[in-house]
């Protein structure tokens, strides 16, 4: 085949000889550069051997510099190109648009049209094309599908960062823009403000933007808003690091494009992003407005949901959808009822937002009140329907009601179309409250409500929940319930309140809760140890053994287990001793009990003590060797008896 020189110097040979031209010159002037179009002539190698002035203009390369070898210095997708080429030989003509980029660095796109040519004197392997500037009638339609996408997904948009990711990805390739970056000024004066970055580098400090951004930015601040102004770089060469606008007429939010180098800036490009920022700032309002309407939503709920002073046991927790999702309306409430019976409550308000929180607190109010006046779990959710069928949007709200009895150890419970509760015994088992079930509030049902009760065994462990705890959209709901079921016992051996802690750290997914999340658990306080005998000598040795097999039962290792039992035994001696002195022995009671980290015992008699001396010598120090071992020691005595009050704190984590 003919190599690319030898083509060339042929062709120019041909053309010189043209009867009608009288030079070089002359051909190409009428011929050629006539052409509006860029001209070019290519051998079969793909160089290129001609060209003209427009073909120059197009994309700064001229004839100085023939011939131009593949790959050409214009092409930037080199694979396009060589299937351009594949589809040349094998069809003999090819048209298409390609994006090229001008000598000077400007990314162009242009109308291709290549022929080969037949029947031509001087060999074969010859082409001829013509390239059309495209750029602007191009870069006008990307500019509106990108206004109108981007248009389209700010107006869902829920969070500054998701707006800004949004609005770089309909400008990462028409504006090689690398990162968009917001700086948001807070309304409470004396604070800094806060960074938002899509694209790299990420940044999220103040501190942490290079000194020229934070300059440009500061000075942004004095600009006129929604003016598009270009910084950095080169201006004299005409080229910008990027773009950088105020949004706000309070001037406290602005945003900056950066580009991945510094490049000229077209007329197209300018008109893009001053297109982008207006439904940019328009999004930016929006946006804004929803996070403050959510964060008063989000006050407001916690404050209803503030929890009283937990009884002993449990454990109460409130997650909100992740941001920038609207909060719900899940609540809980758990509240003393009478002695040993303790009232649990837990809901979902359907819809989300404002509206549906204001359910919440009617709904929370009127449970809370009903629960004081004694009502059984079934008639209190009679008497709920009745309370949501006056508060508009509280229809299908579903609730799950139940009475906990510390004494008798059990859980009365109705449920009004509520997610299942899971309870977990001391042995791990795992069973399901699904006893007394029926529909949401508010919907019809010829029934009445049904109501159970299920025992509650020392050391089991019972949690009611929302759905947004359990729910996935590509996950059964009964494997989820199955999954927290498993984190719960798994997490037997911690403390009530890191178990809530557990469960919403582990079923939590990638990307946090799309829900809300309310939890309350209780875990069942361990049996207490009551001893009612004789106050005498011989009944220590039974107060010593029963004493240390609770205690040990209970997760209390040595030496702390032995430490206990000395010092009761020290309170029981001085009862034995002094309580009934000169009279017939009466009775001494002793009670223990477990309360989360900790444990009291409370020794009493119904006698009198002697004041102990100034100088009680080798004897009479039991109260300082009680003090001395427990972590708090409370000593009542009257006429009509004595109580001594011991708190130990347990140094290590009950198995």
């Amino acid at each position: 085949m003919t190599d690319s020189a030898d083509l060339y110097h042929r062709y120019e040979r041909e053309r010189a000889r043209a009867d009608h031209l009288a030079d070089r010159d002359e051909f190409r002037g009428a011929l050629v550069n006539s052409l509006q179009d860029g001209f070019f002539v290519a051998d079969g190698h793909g160089a290129v051997i001609e060209v003209n002035d427009a073909f120059t203009q197009i994309t700064g390369y001229g004839q100085t510099d023939l011939p131009y070898l593949v790959p050409h210095p214009w092409v930037r997708d080199a694979d396009a190109a060589h299937r351009r080429s594949e589809a040349l030989v094998k069809d003999g003509r090819v048209t298409g648009e390609m994006e090229i980029e001008h000598r000077d660095g400007r990314r162009r796109w242009v109308a291709l049209s290549i022929n080969a040519v037949t029947g031509q004197p001087f060999g074969e392997g010859l082409y001829v094309g013509t390239i059309r500037d495209i750029t602007s009638a191009r870069a006008a339609g990307e500019r509106d599908r990108a206004v109108a996408r981007l248009a389209t997904a700010v107006s869902v948009a829920r969070s500054v960062d998701e707006v800004l990711a949004i609005t770089l990805a309909q400008c990462r390739r028409s504006l090689d823009a690398r990162r968009l970056m917001a700086v948001i000024w807070p309304r409470s004066p004396g604070d800094g403000p806060s960074v938002h970055v899509a694209g790299e580098p990420a940044v999220s400090e103040w501190d942490d933007l290079d000194d020229d951004w934070q300059r440009t930015i500061d000075d942004a601040r004095s600009w006129i808003p929604l003016t598009v102004t270009p910084v950095g770089a080169a201006p004299s060469a005409g080229t910008t690091r990027g773009f950088v606008t105020v949004l706000s007429g309070a001037r406290d939010v602005v945003v900056c494009l950066e580009h991945h180098r510094p490049r000229v800036i077209s007329d197209e490009d300018r008109y893009l992003i001053t297109a982008l920022v207006g439904h940019l700032g328009t999004a930016m309002q929006h946006v804004r407005q929803f996070e403050n309407a959510r964060d008063t939503s989000l006050t407001l709920q916690r404050s209803l949901l503030a929890p009283i002073d937990l009884p002993p046991g449990f454990a109460v927790r409130y997650e909100p959808a992740v941001h920038p999702l609207e909060i719900g309306g899940d609540f809980y409430d758990v509240l003393p009822v009478a002695e040993h019976r303790i009232g649990v409550v837990v809901g979902d308000c359907v819809g989300r937002g404002l509206a549906a929180a204001a359910v919440m607190g009617q709904l929370r109010a009127s449970t809370r009140a009903l629960l004081l006046t004694g009502a059984d779990t079934s008639t209190l959710l009679e008497h709920l329907d009745a309370v949501a069928s006056h508060i508009p949007d509280a229809f299908c709200t579903t609730v799950f009601v139940a009475i906990v009895d510390t004494e008798a150890g059990t859980v009365e419970y109705s449920s009004a179309g509520h997610v299942p509760p899971i309870l977990i015994g001391d042995d791990g088992a795992c069973e399901l409250l699904t006893g007394a079930v029926s529909v949401p509030l508010g919907v019809r049902h010829r029934e009445p409500r049904p109501r159970a009760s299920h025992p509650l065994r020392a050391g089991s462990t019972l949690m009611l929940y929302t759905d947004g705890l359990v729910e996935r959209r590509d996950r059964p709901i009964d494997a989820q319930i199955e999954r927290v079921a498993a984190v719960i016992a798994e997490s037997a051996a911690l403390p009530v309140d890191e178990v809530a802690d557990t469960v919403l750290g582990k079923l939590a997914p990638d990307r946090g809760y799309d829900d809300d999340v309310a939890l309350v658990l209780y875990r069942a306080e361990p049996a207490p140890l009551v001893i009612d005998i004789p106050a005498i000598a011989a009944q220590l040795t039974e107060i010593r053994r029963r004493l240390t097999a609770w205690l040990i039962a209970h997760g209390v290792r040595e030496p702390s287990a032995s430490d206990m039992v000395l010092v009761v035994n020290e309170a029981c001696s001085n009862s034995v001793e002094h309580a009934y002195r000169g009279r017939e022995p009466g009775r001494m009671k002793v009670h223990a009990e477990r309360r989360g980290t900790s444990i009291r015992v409370r020794v009493t008699d119904f006698g009198s003590w002697k004041d102990p001396t100034d100088d009680p010598g080798t004897r009479g120090r039991g109260l300082l060797l009680m003090r001395a071992v427990s972590d708090d020691v409370d000593l009542d005595g009257t006429a009509a008896g004595t109580t001594v009050d011991m708190t130990f704190q347990l140094p290590e984590t009950p198995k």
